[in-house]
């Protein structure tokens, strides 16, 4: 025996078994208070059964309202074809009629008017009194649910209309702050990410240079040259990053930064002028496009939490590519134990930039201490660097 399907019945609100329980009420009692005489036959149960089969039919006006109007047409025309006075069974039919028109699409409007002239047809036909003269009503109130209907779902489209272009506009707002928000994010990156190596570069110069400059003249003017050229490098990065707050001034618009590994061996000189050392290996490796920004601002940071955080030891760079990953490490030896400050390994806002960085790219990042001092460890898709 196969397993029988489960029977689905359209669902019921509150509303409409409400206004169905409402019109049964009235519908009995009109007939039994007062009865319609002849040639009308006498109130009793099939009478009593349909006047209240008619409004019960509104209980799936809402979920399917071509079927509650089948239905309350069907009990109208049965109760005329038995002899029993209709009463308040056309109601039903026209409240189906109009839900049909205010909620339903082409296909159901025009269904609603066939049952609808068809059931009209067969009360006229059938009904013991043949109403000819009630057939203008009965045309003038379908006439009105229909209109009703119409006007009712055009409110409807229009609501959702109004909804939809509100949503929208929420939406689009909300893309809208995302996209400031992405866009404050990435200027507060570079801000940081180069201003703050730039001027943690002159503060170890000046400092550099302080300290030699009664023996070492020589090299305390090296070092002012360096500072001098550095702060132009920073007031041209300044000047980049304005530019971009300034879309409006086309002329004006600056140009993608777009480094090379020239520019890493720059990054190096300048920490070395510092008096640190430093080993640069690219392996053969030369910086795209796409990914080149957030490679050497990577460099540029763990750089500079070197100098900042360590006063003495060498920094390797090295830069490879295994198979589709391309491969940085940044080696901080630091100094030895007592002579320099330890190295941090507090998860600052330059190890949070360089993470992001990694990961706005499709890779990932480590940093943290290891034997002798710190490495940050970035893999990046070989997408973004390709062998020279």
């Amino acid at each position: 025996m196969s397993p029988s399907l489960p029977v689905r019945f359209p669902t019921v609100n509150r509303t409409d078994a409400a206004l169905a329980g409402a019109l049964v009420v009235a519908t009995v009692a009109l007939a039994l208070v007062r009865p319609a005489g002849p040639p009308y036959r006498p109130v009793d149960a099939v009478a009593v059964v349909l006047a209240v089969a008619g409004p019960l039919a509104l209980l799936w006006r809402s979920t399917a309202p071509l079927v509650s109007l089948v239905l309350a047409d069907l009990a109208l025309v049965v109760t005329t074809a038995t002899g029993h006075a209709v009463g308040l069974l056309p109601w039903p039919a026209w409240i189906a009629l109009f839900t049909c028109f205010a909620a339903g699409g082409r296909r159901v409007r025009v269904a609603a008017v066939a049952v609808a002239v068809l059931a009209t047809t067969g009360y006229l036909v059938l009904d013991p009194v043949h109403p000819v003269d009630a057939l203008p009503e009965i045309a003038t109130t379908s006439l009105v649910a229909v209109v009703a209907g119409e006007l009712s779902s055009r409110r409807t489209r229009a609501a959702a209309a109004e909804a939809r272009a509100a949503a929208e506009s929420r939406a689009q707002a909300l893309a809208a702050e995302r996209l400031l928000l992405q866009e404050r994010g990435r200027l507060a990156r570079e801000l940081h990410d180069s201003l703050g190596h730039t001027v943690t570069v002159i503060v170890m110069q000046a400092g550099v240079g302080r300290r030699v400059f009664a023996d070492n003249p020589a090299f305390a003017h090296e070092a002012l040259a360096s500072i001098e050229t550095v702060g132009r490098t920073a007031l041209d990065e300044l000047d980049r990053l304005l530019r971009v707050l300034q879309p409006d001034e086309r002329k004006a618009r600056a140009e993608a930064f777009a480094p090379t590994v020239a520019d890493l061996e720059e990054l190096a000189e300048r920490i070395r002028a510092t008096g640190r050392p430093v080993e640069l290996h690219t392996d053969g490796v030369q910086l795209s496009a796409t990914g080149a920004r957030a490679l050497y601002r990577i460099v540029q940071e763990a750089l500079t939490n070197a100098v900042r955080h360590s006063r003495a030891g060498r920094i390797r760079v090295e830069l490879a590519q295994v198979a589709d990953r391309v491969l940085l490490d940044v080696t901080n030896e630091g100094g030895a134990p007592g002579e320099d400050a330890p190295v941090d390994v507090v998860p600052g806002r330059g190890l949070v930039n360089m993470r992001e960085r990694a990961r706005l790219e499709g890779g990932e990042l480590e940093a943290g201490p290891v034997d002798g001092g710190f490495r940050v460890h970035a893999e990046l898709p070989a997408g973004t660097v390709v062998s020279a």
